[in-house]
């Protein structure tokens, strides 16, 4: 049960604050769709964390600091790329949204999650604790306690803003300068 534990307390301080928790709220602006989000969170934290459990070790081997860094800051720029293109509304978007959130969601996230400080915390706490699954479901947990209130924020955000585009361009901004920031290693944006 400390496996448990332990893993949900680590993680979930530890996303607060982090780029993450602006990626949810992000998403959640974007989309409208904060069940979606929610799940696409759930799986992309389950399977980031239970191969950083599993094989965080072994994977870190084949990746430097630097090439991380540069995985990172690329998607980043990318992502705020990505938050400048405006929603068209299309005839039977509304079948076709929830999954283009959850997708995204899985994506962005796994990616956001590579080198970040909960995936080296899950691999460290991996190493200390067992079993394997008790420390991915609390560090998946401690996930969603720090990530879900972001989704819903940023859904209630975007129902009550009518300028959704000053939000997409602060979003765009604040990505591109994360990207930049860990493009040129100024902080500690990969640990």
């Amino acid at each position: 049960m400390d496996a448990l534990l332990v893993s949900t307390s680590v993680v979930a301080i530890a996303e607060i604050g982090d780029k993450t928790q602006l990626l949810s709220l992000i998403l959640a602006a974007r989309f409208r769709r904060p069940l979606p989000i929610v799940f696409g969170i759930f799986v992309a934290t389950i399977l980031n964390h239970f191969m950083a459990g599993w094989l965080g070790q072994f994977v870190a081997g084949f990746f430097t600091p630097e090439v991380l860094r540069w995985v990172i800051g690329i998607s980043f720029l990318a992502i705020a790329a990505w938050a400048l293109i405006p929603d068209e509304m299309e005839e039977g978007e509304a079948v076709v949204k929830p999954y283009g959130a959850f997708i995204a969601t899985v994506i962005a996230f796994f990616l956001a999650e590579m080198g970040d400080k909960t995936q080296v915390a899950t691999v460290a706490l991996a190493v200390k604790y067992h079993p394997l699954w008790q420390v991915v479901v609390g560090t998946t947990i401690g996930m969603m306690l720090a990530n879900v209130p972001a989704v819903l924020l940023g859904n209630w955000i975007s129902t009550r803003m009518h300028y959704l585009r000053l939000v997409r361009f602060a979003a765009a901004a604040l990505f591109a300068i994360l990207g930049l920031l860990a493009l040129f290693n100024v902080g500690q944006l990969t640990g």
